[in-house]
């Protein structure tokens, strides 16, 4: 796996939180009716923010609180699909056992409490997030976290009030890169996959929006080399650069066959 290294940049504008238990929440722009508005689903870490190298922290982390030693550059390439099959991967546990449950705990709080305050969003994320908006684009989101983890970050990032729903963990049974999630993001914004664009850094993302029969964008900041990100539509470097290519070309995002 090739990846390579990333540059963030600061956010400003921080607005107020509208959450619910098992998605997030926030307000309509008003331009478009909801069950009409286009849709973009954006996976969040990596993506919007540059939590990757955090996350991987984390689980290095744990691991050896749990005993176990498991050498970051094994953990760094995972970043990205569910925590469920990363502890299958590397400790062979189950993510439902007493050991699984306690690492991934572990994992948690020491990302809340530790890592998270030093985490940038992505150079362009609420530029984009809040463009797409005035467009009247619903921006969703598909992540395998959890809401009670996810929540926090995007607060911490200044972009939760742009964000109009999705899924997270507790909507699919299964994490990326099975398309679970982005089922249920589909579902539970009211869109028919060929009506909606993901936008993820991962080839955990690309693999399962591709299963749903998402069109997907790539975006390098999370880490990735173009060549790991095979199968997306276009490639961009981060949100800034994706943000330059819409307002040239506005079908890059919105499906031209429909909402």
């Amino acid at each position: 796996m090739v990846m390579k290294s990333v540059q963030t940049a600061p956010s400003s504008e921080l607005g107020a939180v509208h959450v619910g238990s098992d998605r997030m929440l926030a307000r309509s722009s008003g331009k478009a009716s909801p069950s009409r508005a286009p849709r973009v689903i954006f996976d969040v870490d990596g993506t919007l923010v540059d939590t990757n190298n955090a996350h991987a922290r984390a689980w290095f982390d744990a691991f050896k609180a749990a005993g176990r030693e498991v050498a970051f550059p094994r953990i760094r390439p995972l970043i990205g699909m569910g925590g469920d099959k990363l502890l299958r991967v590397l400790a062979d546990l189950d993510h439902e056992s007493p050991e699984g449950r306690a690492i991934s705990g572990t994992r948690r709080r020491r990302f809340l409490d530790h890592y998270l305050v030093d985490c940038l969003p992505m150079r362009g994320a609420r530029a984009l997030l809040k463009t797409l908006t005035s467009d009247g684009v619903h921006c969703l989101v598909a992540t395998s976290a959890e809401a009670a983890e996810l929540n926090p970050i995007l607060r911490h990032a200044g972009i939760e009030d742009l964000l109009h729903g999705g899924a997270t963990s507790g909507d699919a049974s299964r994490s990326k890169p099975d398309p679970d999630i982005v089922v249920a993001a589909l579902r539970n914004g009211d869109v028919a996959p060929e009506h909606a664009v993901m936008i993820g850094d991962t080839p955990y993302d690309i693999a399962a929006a591709r299963a749903a029969g998402v069109a997907v964008i790539g975006l390098r900041c999370g880490g990735w080399a173009d060549d790991c990100l095979g199968g997306a539509t276009a490639v961009f470097d981060d949100p800034a650069d994706l943000l330059l290519a819409y307002a040239a070309a506005p079908q890059l995002l919105i499906p031209q066959h429909g909402t």
